[in-house]
Formats: structure tokens, C-alpha cells, sequence
């Protein structure tokens, strides 16, 4: 018997043989019921077995074993079948897996039949293949689509429905600080609550990068020509207002004008300063050099502070990691560093943090000079001298 009438005349055998795998799929598939499971199944078989029987060229063959077959203008079958495990809370890996199981099913079944295989088995085995290819590009392209698209949902909620109330809540506190009746403990409050509100939407844009950069949207970049060590003393001048007790040396030596992203740099700058001030010893001073060298700029933190247990050096610059010590009471939602990472590797370069209790901690952050600089691409270095920090 071909494939493609065995495909039909069996449908419900293959079927029952990949629902057994699809149960599998904890916790995705645990409650789901038999005909949730099998949910536009039927249909992918019955577009595999018509695509077997359907004459092609060359040319068609081998786009489709690509999964660069042509779309029509409706939705496929393998289109709604990954909308639908979608939004079942499928994962990816989840789905694809169903593919994996599914022409195991077929081939099984197939197989175990008593036959010799023959040219057109051969052919109608290569064709079989080629349409399950072609559905699981389908799936994974619409299932890429449908979570992009919930990711730019929840930017928006973050960048609007969020930021526009604690806005309007800041500019009350700040009318309100304006009353000349009001007491010192009421100045103080509303302070507060303007000092909060300023919190709350730094913390949103943290957490619009972090998403960013984490659901595939990379970190972008706007460069222009601007000379590092100017911005440098102006988020040092920045960092002094907020934290007058703090001492902070500033070096800088060489050529340090090139092409980045000026806000972006601030960042770093910002993140990378305020680690020190919060993980530094108070009395002992923050040295901050900035280096040019041919190709690439230079950017080193430094500070004496406890080092970073050995345990923590390895993921330092992961999203929601903190490495100061236990119990010291910051809220801090450990994005910082992550943020930094992503910035640096964005214009190429490379960042990496030693620490030890002889040394102290420093960062150091390689900017290229320019696009042609930073074209072979960055990575994300990771060093340690005896123990390391943060």
C-alpha cells in the first residue's frame, strides 16, 4: 500500500500512537482532554497524504524540503494547530516535539507492514517527510509570530497603561509639594512619593530592555560621534549630587571620541557606578579611568569593597541576579548588570569583572570605536582574581 492511503485508511491508529506522546507534554497537556490533544491533527495527516499525491516540480520539491513552500492567503492547517498550542501554554521545544512524534507515528505504523519497499515507497517516504518539514516551519514561524506579538502587548501595558499614571501621580506630588502651608513631615512624604514614583518608572525601563533584549529584540543602538570621557564626568558630576559623602576619582587618557550610542553609554556609566557606590567600602574612594586605545575605548570602575563570592561570579551578568551580601536590605531587582552586558555587546564589545580582597573589584567595558571596529562582534567576558565580586 502507498503512504498516502495507508495515512487516510489509518488515521485514527497514528493518531491514538501520538496522543500517547502528546500526554507526555506535562504540565502543557495535563487536564487537556483527548480532543483538545488531537486538535487539527487529523487535518495535518489528510494535507500530508493530499501533498504526497500532488505532482511537483523540481523546483517546488526543493523549496518545500526547505519549508519554503509558497503561502496561500488562508491561515494553514499547521498555522491554527500552533495558535491553538499556543495559547494552551505549549512551549516551543513543546510543539515541535509533536512533529517529531507525529512522523514517528507514521513510520512505525508504516514500517511495520508486510512489504517490500519499492521506488514510489521510496519517493512517497521522501515526500512524507518534505510536508512534515514544510507544517513544522509553518508552526514555528506563527507560533515566532504570535509571541512576538505578545511581547509587544506587554511593552505597551509596561510603556503606557504603567507609566502614564505614576506620571500623573509625580506631577500631583510635585503640585503639591508647592503649597507653602504644608509641614516638614508632609514635604518629606510627598518627597517620597515623587522619589518612589521616579523609581517605579526607572524600573519599567529596565524591564522594557530587559524584555527587549531577552525575547529576541536585541538591545538597539543609535550611534553618533561623541567623546566618552565628557560623558563620563558628567554622570560622575551626576552620581556626586546624589551620593555627596562618596569620593570619586576620575582618570582618562588618550583619544576617547568615537561612535556610540550616548544615552546608552549613560547607562553603563549609571549602572556601573551606582553597583560601586552600593557595594563599596563608604570611606575608600571610586576610581573610574577611561582609556583610549587604537581601535577601541576603555572604560574601567573600580572599588574597594567585600569581593564577590566565587559562586556568584558565573552569572553575573544574568537578569535578576544580585551579588552583594545577604541581608543587606536593597531592593534592587538585580537588572543592572544584565542591562550593561547587553549595551556593551550591542556595540561590540566586551565586559568582564575581577575582584579580590587585595585588589578590590573593577569592571572593565571595551567599546569599539566605531561600527568597522565593533563588526567582528562582542562577547561577554567573565574573569576572576582569587575572588571575585558582585
Amino acid at each position: 500500500m502507498r503512504l498516502s492511503p495507508f495515512i487516510r485508511e489509518n488515521s485514527q491508529a497514528i493518531i491514538a500512537e501520538w496522543e500517547n506522546f502528546a500526554r507526555s507534554l506535562v504540565p502543557a497537556a495535563d487536564g487537556m482532554t483527548p480532543l483538545s490533544l488531537r486538535n487539527h491533527i487529523s487535518y495535518i495527516l489528510d494535507f500530508i497524504a493530499n501533498d504526497i499525491d500532488t505532482a511537483q516540480t523540481d523546483t517546488e520539491q526543493t523549496d518545500k524540503s526547505r519549508g519554503k513552500k509558497p503561502k496561500t492567503g488562508m491561515d494553514s492547517v499547521a498555522e491554527i494547530h500552533a495558535a491553538l498550542r499556543q495559547a494552551g501554554g505549549f512551549n516551543l521545544d513543546q510543539m515541535v516535539s509533536e512533529y517529531r512524534a507525529l512522523r514517528a507515528s507514521v513510520t512505525k505504523l508504516w514500517g511495520a507492514q508486510d512489504f517490500e519497499p519499492t521506488r514510489q515507497s521510496i519517493v512517497d517516504l521522501v515526500r512524507f517527510n518534505e510536508a512534515i518539514d514544510q507544517a513544522t516551519t509553518e508552526s514555528i514561524s506563527y507560533y515566532s509570530k504570535k509571541v512576538e506579538h505578545s511581547r509587544d502587548l506587554f511593552l505597551a501595558v509596561l510603556g503606557h497603561d504603567l507609566r502614564n499614571p505614576i506620571g500623573a501621580m509625580m506631577m500631583s506630588a510635585e503640585l503639591i509639594a508647592k503649597i507653602e502651608s504644608l509641614t516638614e513631615r508632609q514635604k518629606m512624604f510627598i518627597a517620597q512619593v515623587s522619589l518612589s514614583g521616579a523609581r517605579a518608572i526607572g524600573i519599567i525601563d529596565q524591564l522594557v530592555d530587559v524584555t527587549r533584549a531577552r525575547l529576541g529584540s536585541g538591545m538597539k543602538v543609535i550611534r553618533e560621534q561623541m567623546d566618552m570621557a565628557f560623558v563620563c564626568r558628567q554622570l560622575v558630576q551626576e552620581m556626586r549630587s546624589l551620593h555627596p559623602s562618596r569620593t570619586f576619582v576620575i582618570k582618562s587618557s588618550g583619544d576617547t571620541i568615537g561612535s556610540w550610542d550616548r544615552p546608552r553609554i549613560g547607562q553603563v556609566f549609571s549602572n556601573l557606578l551606582g553597583n560601586a557606590v552600593q557595594y563599596g567600602f563608604t570611606e575608600l574612594p571610586i576610581d573610574i579611568t577611561v582609556s583610549g586605545e587604537t581601535d577601541a575605548v576603555s572604560l574601567a570602575i573600580h572599588n574597594q569593597g567585600v569581593p564577590i563570592p566565587n559562586d556568584k561570579i558565573v552569572g553575573i551578568f544574568e537578569a535578576m541576579v544580585r551579588g552583594g551580601a545577604e541581608g543587606s536590605g536593597t531592593t534592587n531587582l538585580g537588572l543592572g548588570l544584565y542591562i550593561t552586558k547587553e549595551i556593551v555587546a550591542a556595540h561590540g564589545g566586551s565586559i568582564k569583572v575581577s575582584s579580590s580582597e587585595k585588589d578590590g573589584t573593577t569592571f572593565t567595558a571595551l567599546f569599539p570605536r566605531s561600527i568597522d571596529a565593533a563588526a567582528v562582534g562582542g562577547d561577554i567576558v567573565q574573569s576572576a582574581d582569587n575572588r571575585p565580586n558582585r
